[in-house]
């Protein structure tokens, strides 16, 4: 029977509430008149708490430039805490919990999610920026992940290995333990379920940090997971910043595997940490330069509102996003004239206001760098098509923007800018256009739009991707992996393929004595 209360000691109580004195929550009215209560203190040991050394961060809204609220700030000796909750969880009551049970608290949770979808799209526009139209896909994404990673629960399975009459051989899949994840703020709750899904599926505790500048949707996730009837400690989620929080998680000895999704060059010292400490599982979702091709065949209207959806969708702040555009000769002039067209029409702008498309980017930072490359397009020689410019003088609002004209060792074409830039370059055979899209230290996705069924499968398998969109693009299913070749990361998200990072094979082989048989 699983028990999913248990007696706390005092004494780690009191080191949880030293200094409750702070709220730890405020009620919060969202721009489209949505009031409620958001969670600001860290969430360990199934309760909110407030951090032992009393430290808070603003959140900013990057539509405004105005603070949101303040949340508590997690250090290391929050950490340890989380981790010691992760582990008493891990030891009693999770991983041998019955996988119906995982499976009831997941399925519990999706109908939560949709229950309080548009609270949830609300903090995600208010957060990080996007607009309603994009919360709105991630949070129907996270309740379809979520209620997918409940169906798997009851079946991780491992098999009998015939080796003979002499013996008896199977294996098992069992958790790993206390699984360290690091979130990114440009999909801060479609991250999370990406995260904490697989996880609990499979019977492991958790101990999550999101990103600074987009702490809110995963405390009201954890809200959610007390509803759903999560046991204490089995997710942990600590509110701060990489160098302190990110890196303790990275190096603790008693967290068995670490999930982060980032940069590449953030992951490159996540993985450095992890081998030098403990030797930890590791996966990782990296950066992407993602090639989306278009041939003479394509339907141009139908492809144009594609490539629009693989760069500008998410204010371009999108790993996989298709910001090296490939047009075939043929139809070069026609498509670029109509995605030029198409883009000044787009709507920039509140993000709660309805047919918004593009919001403002997620920080002040994010913003700088956006506009210091259309700086160094311009200097490289290329082509300003359309944008290239601040919107407004309050938000970090920018211009969707597209360069033609490009030298394919140019930097706005090598360098991920994780911005709405685009650009566009000419070719005309697919020998030619398969080495440009391969040109690349980077592997997360590509896109090819032909009505040529034939084109459509030789080009997909000699492009070095693990995405490949075919007429379509950041067209996500919670049942497809997602992930990367090269330096776009170690192992994929959703779908079976999530739950080989968490779990570990045992081999069990019995001696059969057929004689006393």
């Amino acid at each position: 029977m699983l028990r999913t209360g248990r007696i706390i000691n005092p004494r780690f109580l009191n080191q949880l509430r030293r200094y409750s004195s702070i709220p730890l929550s405020q009620q919060i009215t969202l721009p489209n008149g949505i009031t409620y209560e958001q969670p600001t203190g860290l969430f360990i040991d199934g309760e909110f708490v407030a951090s032992r050394q009393h430290k808070t961060f603003e959140v900013i809204n990057p539509s405004t430039e105005e603070e949101i609220t303040h949340v508590y700030e997690a250090r290391d000796d929050d950490v340890e805490l989380a981790v010691e909750a992760a582990e008493r969880a891990f030891n009693s009551s999770w991983s041998e919990a019955d996988p119906e049970f995982r499976g009831k608290v997941l399925y519990k949770l999706a109908d939560l999610i949709e229950r309080d979808a548009e609270i949830l799209a609300g903090i995600e526009s208010l957060d990080n920026g996007k607009s309603l139209l994009c919360s709105r896909y991630d949070v129907n994404l996270v309740a379809k992940y979520i209620r997918s990673c409940a169906g798997w629960a009851d079946k991780v399975y491992g098999q009998v290995i015939e080796t003979g009459n002499t013996h008896f051989n199977y294996t098992r899949r069992e958790p790993i333990g206390i699984c360290g994840q690091i979130i990114p703020w440009n999909f801060p709750l479609l991250m999370w379920s990406w995260k904490i899904g697989p996880a609990l599926a499979t019977g492991n505790t958790v101990v999550l940090k999101q990103a600074e500048s987009t702490p809110l949707s995963a405390l009201y996730g954890a809200k959610l997971l007390q509803e759903a009837g999560l046991p204490k400690g089995v997710v942990n989620i600590v509110s701060g910043f990489g160098k302190i929080v990110g890196e303790k998680i990275s190096r603790h000895p008693k967290i068995k595997k670490i999930a982060f999704t980032g940069s590449t060059a953030t992951g490159r010292h996540i993985m450095k940490a992890a081998a030098e400490s403990n030797l930890k599982k590791v996966t990782l979702e990296l950066g992407g330069k993602s090639p989306n091709i278009v041939f003479n065949d394509a339907d141009i209207k139908k492809t144009v509102q594609n490539l629009i959806t693989g760069i500008y969708f998410n204010s371009g702040e999108v790993c996989c996003a298709g910001s090296r555009i490939y047009v075939q000769d043929g139809i070069y002039d026609e498509l670029l004239a109509e995605f030029k067209r198409s883009i000044e029409e787009l709507k920039v702008g509140n993000p709660f206001e309805e047919g918004t498309f593009q919001g403002p980017q997620t920080s002040q930072m994010q913003l700088d760098k956006i506009l210091s490359y259309v700086k160094i397009g311009l200097d490289e020689g290329a082509t300003l098509v359309t944008g290239g410019e601040r919107l407004g003088d309050k938000g970090y609002f920018v211009k969707p923007t597209v360069f033609a004209d490009v030298k394919e060792n140019s930097r706005i074409v090598k360098e991920e800018i994780f911005g709405p830039i685009a650009t566009v370059s000419k070719f005309s055979t697919v020998d030619e256009v398969i080495k440009y899209a391969n040109d690349s230290n980077y592997g997360l996705a590509a896109g090819i739009h032909t009505t040529d069924i034939n084109k459509a499968i030789d080009v997909s398998n000699r492009v070095k991707a693990g995405t490949v969109w075919v007429n379509t693009y950041n067209d996500f299913h919670q049942q497809v992996p997602f992930g990367g070749y090269g330096e776009s990361g170690i192992g994929r998200e959703m779908g079976a393929d999530a739950l080989d990072n968490y779990t570990q094979i045992k081999a069990v082989r019995i001696s059969i004595d057929r004689k006393n048989a």
